[in-house]
């Protein structure tokens, strides 16, 4: 769901750093052929990613949700020379789809695509990251979020997606689907970790920004 009308929404598109072949072509063939489309990020959001990463300069960043890998060609980007982008997806249909996109971004060396549960998958990963992107199961948003505290590095970054939930967190309790209730509680979980800063933007469906100030 996008918050602003969709003339508004092409008025900041075209003021925008313009989508580039690959990431068009990408954007085009997740709508012809893979379900659930709107759950690619897209322009805006992915220009945004790219922003954050080309500031930060990660060396190491983290992504649970790979999807058709719109997103991590945008935040790979940023990486440092020699830095790495480990993405996770429960779906490994699309593996070879993702590698594809990523090799003609110029960014498939520095990254790494794992198929499986990210929640037994992270606990094995003997890392230290600078940035960490959550977008994928939102019922289990609260427990990746305590997996990866102690992976992510003092002053690193978490972005999480989805957390306006198409503006379902603002209904009475009463109206809140599963997905609803477990988002609402993720919320709630990172507005009150005193280890954390953070800041709720109403991009697309919502990011949150948190960073890590203490362990």
């Amino acid at each position: 769901m996008e918050f602003i009308g969709e003339e508004l929404l092409a008025y900041c598109e075209s003021h925008s750093t313009t989508e580039d072949d690959v990431l068009k072509s990408l954007n085009r063939e997740t709508h012809a052929k893979i379900l659930s489309p709107r759950m690619l990020s897209g322009h805006l959001q992915g220009q945004f990613l790219t922003f954050i990463s080309s500031m930060l300069q990660p060396e190491r960043i983290l992504e649970i949700g790979t999807y058709t890998g719109y997103s991590a060609i945008c935040l790979a980007r940023g990486l440092k020379p020699n830095g790495k982008l480990i993405t996770i997806d429960v779906n490994d249909e699309l593996k070879e789809m993702v590698e594809q996109y990523l090799s003609k971004s110029n960014v498939l060396a520095s990254c790494e695509v794992l198929s499986g549960d990210a929640e037994k998958i992270i606990p094995t990963l003997n890392e230290k990251f600078d940035l960490i992107f959550i977008d994928a199961n939102k019922e289990a948003y609260s427990r990746y979020y305590d997996i990866i505290f102690d992976k992510l590095r003092v002053g690193g970054y978490i972005l999480a997606d989805n957390v306006l939930w198409s503006g379902n967190v603002i209904k009475e309790e009463k109206d809140w689907d599963r997905d609803t209730k477990h988002i609402v509680a993720f919320n709630e979980k990172v507005s009150a970790d005193s280890r954390t800063e953070k800041i709720l933007l109403p991009i697309r469906d919502g990011l949150y920004l948190i960073k890590k100030v203490k362990e």
